[in-house]
């Protein structure tokens, strides 16, 4: 015979369900922006689009010309980039409110957190405490 779940089991589930979902997220969204390289705004792209498409016009040279409309498609994909980023702050707050739960039902320390690169502050903001494994 098949037990029936009990409401607050299945409200139980569906919140671990939704702090899961905050700290992959945010997880994510860290990884991403800890890409090497020097971050560009999307004024600043905008910007040196017109410069590179002027260079690529006024270059005779048709090597050199190839190697600007490259520059010119990578800064056109860094803006697709940017528009496509998360909202860091939205999903950081959904993280802070998630962490501190998250990481007393599945044993994760600070340690863990700062070592996988959530900032301290963020950690501080979850009420994720420095602790050592006893």
């Amino acid at each position: 015979m098949a037990r029936k779940m009990s409401d607050e089991h299945k409200e139980a589930l569906a919140k671990g369900r939704a702090q899961g979902r905050a700290v992959r997220e945010y997880l994510a969204a860290l990884e991403q922006r800890r890409r090497p390289g020097r971050r560009l705004d999307r004024e600043t792209i905008e910007s040196r689009l017109p410069e590179v498409q002027k260079q690529i016009d006024d270059e005779p040279d048709p090597a050199k010309r190839v190697e600007l409309i490259q520059k010119r498609l990578d800064l056109e994909e860094r803006l697709v980039e940017l528009a496509e980023e998360p909202d860091l702050e939205a999903l950081e707050n959904a993280f802070v409110s998630a962490a501190a739960e998250y990481s007393e039902r599945k044993g994760i320390t600070y340690t863990a957190w700062r070592e996988a690169g959530v900032p301290a502050a963020v950690l501080k903001r979850a009420g994720v405490r420095r602790t050592r494994r006893t």
